[in-house]
């Protein structure tokens, strides 16, 4: 507390009214520098999140073509033994073709 009273008396009061936003000006930029890494940060996770969801996206497109495929594959044989079924139905009727 000395310490300020000896400098109030040295500056006065316009120098140690300079002195203070000098000191403020200090401590504004400090912060910003800290603000600055952090969002830094932020942006690096923010790709990497992007990165993996990109990813599960392309899995996802990947596996619904699979399933449209497969669906497509399942109702061919379904078809085709529906058409061989009612063709053994004809022919335990009596209907040949």
């Amino acid at each position: 507390m000395n310490e300020l009273a000896d400098l109030y008396l040295q500056l006065g009061s316009a120098g140690f009214i300079a002195l203070l936003f000098g000191f403020m000006i200090f401590n504004l930029i400090q912060s910003q520098k800290e603000q600055n890494i952090d969002l830094d940060e932020i942006k690096t996770s923010i790709h990497k999140m992007e990165s993996v969801l990109d990813n599960a996206l392309n899995i996802n497109v990947k596996l619904i073509d699979r399933m449209n495929v497969s669906d497509k594959d399942r109702e061919i044989f379904w078809r085709e033994l529906s058409d061989d079924l009612a063709f053994i139905k004809g022919r335990i009727n009596g209907n040949s073709k």
